[in-house]
């Protein structure tokens, strides 16, 4: 049975009015967090009634060189050279791309995280943006993160602003949200001292906003951080997306991603990660504190399909994409596979009781698939009539 401290909190979410730390903390720590989720689920339908959004995208990474040294990570390489460490030309880049997808049914969007590779001239990501916008035409460029902003204008003398005209001129058109971690300085000087600050990383989104760039936001969650940290990160999101509102930007923060910790493969391997109650519980609490953030995902790829799509009900309405070819999670030990066809994400929503709705990255409606009347509603019965054997098939 939920407390009465949850109740004030329900109250409050249900009059409009806006959470704050402490509630945000409290909601955390609330032993009944089915009724979190409930209350989560509340708000989600209130903004997107049963839609569940999706894309068709896929995953381009061209260096995994990287001068930070990050104790979560498990992708980056320091230094060319190295076992494992792989950069690709833009030939090869394109070449990459056109393996991975099949040319009768492109993706919609194209997204591209890199390591922070000190050896590679600012032209070099000038030309494989114009060189994904003439090999791809159709495909959107979601395109590096505040952190590699951040290092492009540090190494190469630019301000961040010139760096994110300058790649939005060669063809950028928005931008991932990673890059985040925890934004407390007490977590982040333990977990990844030698990169953007948190300040450093809103306010390059907040130029971004300025620019007419959208872009995400997101929260690595289940290391060696408190719910405080927690809390704090949202607010600080939510203050970001006011400030853009505020303002008028013509752009602004679309979803927000929780990023589920992986511990294999890195410097907090003895971490055990979070459990699915704490991904469930993530989304619901973040749901109800970014009151000004539209969307929500449930990313697939970090906690699992099957987690995913419980997350439906607990605030989320997207659960990301295609994906194809994911490296940074694959390099840390997840669970979930390399990537997801269409008429699977279509399952995965239909059973979660949802219509599902194929977007494209800034949201517009692509597809508006039919709400399954039931579970059984995503599978077929085909009678092989060998027998009368019937056999169920997706």
């Amino acid at each position: 049975m939920a407390t009465a401290r949850f109740q004030e909190i329900a109250a409050k979410v249900r009059g409009g009015e806006r959470l704050g730390f402490d509630d945000g903390l409290a909601l955390f720590e609330e032993p009944d967090f089915l009724s979190v989720g409930a209350l989560a689920n509340e708000v989600r339908e209130r903004l997107h009634g049963d839609r569940a959004y999706y894309n068709r995208n896929v995953r381009l990474e061209v260096t995994n060189v990287c001068v930070a040294s990050c104790m979560f990570c498990s992708f980056a390489k320091l230094e060319e050279g190295m076992p494992g460490a792989r950069t690709l030309s833009v030939p090869q880049a394109i070449d990459s791309l056109r393996a991975k997808v099949d040319p009768s049914a492109l993706p919609t969007e194209v997204h591209m995280v890199n390591g922070l590779h000190p050896g590679l001239a600012f032209t070099y990501y000038e030309e494989l943006l114009s060189a994904l916008r003439e090999a791809f035409p159709t495909l959107h460029r979601k395109c590096f993160t505040a952190v590699e902003i951040d290092f492009f204008a540090k190494h190469y003398g630019m301000t961040t602003r010139v760096v994110l005209e300058r790649l939005r001129a060669a063809g950028l058109e928005s931008m991932p949200g990673g890059g985040a971690e925890i934004f407390h300085p007490e977590v982040r000087r333990k977990l990844c001292a030698d990169k953007a600050t948190a300040e450093e990383w809103a306010a390059i989104h907040g130029e971004a906003h300025e620019l007419g760039i959208f872009t995400n936001a997101t929260m690595l969650y289940g290391h060696i951080e408190t719910f405080a940290h927690r809390v704090d990160h949202l607010l600080r999101l939510r203050a970001l997306q006011q400030e853009s509102i505020a303002q008028g930007r013509p752009a602004r923060l679309q979803a927000f991603i929780p990023l589920a910790f992986h511990p294999e493969g890195n410097d907090l391997r003895r971490v055990p990660g979070p459990t699915g109650v704490d991904d469930l519980r993530t989304l619901a609490v973040s749901r109800l504190m970014l009151d000004n953030v539209e969307h929500l995902k449930a990313y697939w790829v970090a906690s699992t399909p099957k987690i995913a799509q419980v997350g439906l009900a607990f605030g989320a309405d997207d659960v990301d994409g295609t994906i194809v070819s994911e490296t940074i999670y694959g390099s840390a030990g997840k669970r979930a596979p390399e990537g997801l066809a269409v008429d699977e994400l279509v399952r995965m929503i239909r059973e979660a009781g949802r219509t599902p709705i194929e977007r494209d990255t800034l949201y517009r409606v692509i597809t508006e698939h039919p709400r399954a009347a039931a579970p059984e509603a995503s599978f077929r019965l085909k009678d092989r009539r060998e027998g009368r054997h019937l056999e169920v098939v997706s």
